[in-house]
């Protein structure tokens, strides 16, 4: 997928744009766990998500090596649609991004005011990513998918910000929608040599790719019922299932009860406000407390994207 000197040529590139972002260990956290947490604070970028690495490369990469591209059309929950319209500014590319119906109010206006024409089709990602690719085709857009060698090794600079600024940790936890965070997490440790496990989380009720690991072979379902968005896919991409199946050491399953426990811990702790994928690592660290104790632990904080009204209903 890529070597270190791409990946670290890549995170330049990312820290031309925005600076690295933090890794905290947070001692109400350690004694929340019984481990010593370190979180790294994705919510701490432009778009408030880890993303917007991804968006960066990937638009680099346009630029240079396609450059006859103008317009470029993509299927989201709403960071991967943040990241875009902000890696486009004043680039001449027009990004239209594709949401289903009932998606985030509040990232649906961010994505307006990083300068997305924003659409609403389907009745979740799945049904806005297929109506994303027939855009591409009527308009003659660059489809842009959510899962994509550039985007990953975008994301994946954060992996490597967080395994040199932390030595020696045990286990990462890291949520999974369609994958680019995790592999790109599985594709750094590897690189380094390193020994970390790295446990993927999914919700229990869009558990997609944990059926598909369980099971050796891709695995759809039919609903993705989460409010953590980030999260909720049906339908998995088979690279990122054969780079998790092979590196993942497991991958646990959250309920959305257990996510909403790790926002308020989140906040009570830290004073940070994570969105529901943001605090899923958390939520499984949480559930393995017991088999956890005494490690040293990473968990990522992908994103604080989170609305009003589910902040609201989340923490009073």
């Amino acid at each position: 997928m890529f070597d270190l000197p791409a990946l670290e040529g890549t995170t330049r590139l990312v820290h031309a744009a925005m600076p690295p972002t933090p890794q905290y260990a947070w001692p109400l956290l350690a004694e929340r766990t019984g481990c010593e947490v370190w979180v790294k604070h994705e919510n701490h970028t432009p778009t408030g998500a880890f993303k917007v690495r991804g968006g960066i490369v990937y638009l680099d990469a346009l630029r240079r090596e396609r450059p006859q591209v103008r317009g470029i059309v993509t299927a989201t929950r709403g960071n991967h649609g943040q990241s875009l319209p902000y890696a486009a500014r004043g680039t001449g590319v027009g990004v239209t991004v594709v949401v289903p119906h009932g998606n985030s109010a509040e990232k649906n206006a961010a994505m307006r005011g990083f300068g997305a024409e924003l659409l609403e089709f389907g009745r979740d990602f799945d049904e806005a990513r297929g109506h994303a690719a027939r855009l591409a085709a009527e308009r003659q857009l660059e489809l842009v998918p959510s899962f994509h060698p550039d985007l990953v090794r975008g994301v994946a600079t954060y992996t490597l910000e967080l395994f040199r600024a932390v030595s020696g940790l045990d286990t990462v936890y890291v949520p999974i929608g369609m994958g680019s965070g995790i592999c790109g997490l599985i594709r750094t440790r590897d690189l380094l040599g390193l020994q970390t496990r790295i446990v993927g989380v999914v919700s229990a009720a869009a558990p997609a790719m944990a059926l598909s690991v369980e099971a050796q072979r891709i695995v759809t379902t039919e609903t993705a019922d989460t409010f953590a968005d980030g999260m909720a896919c049906r339908v998995p991409d088979p690279e990122a299932f054969a780079i998790i199946r092979a590196g993942a050491d497991r991958i646990v399953r959250v309920t959305d009860a257990e996510v909403a426990a790790a926002i308020r811990a989140y906040w009570t702790d830290t004073h940070n406000l994570a969105e529901g994928a943001g605090a899923a690592p958390l939520a499984a660290l949480l559930q393995e407390r017991e088999r956890m104790r005494g490690q040293r632990v990473g968990v990522i904080l992908c994103g604080g994207n989170i609305d009003l009204e589910v902040a609201r209903r989340v923490l009073f």
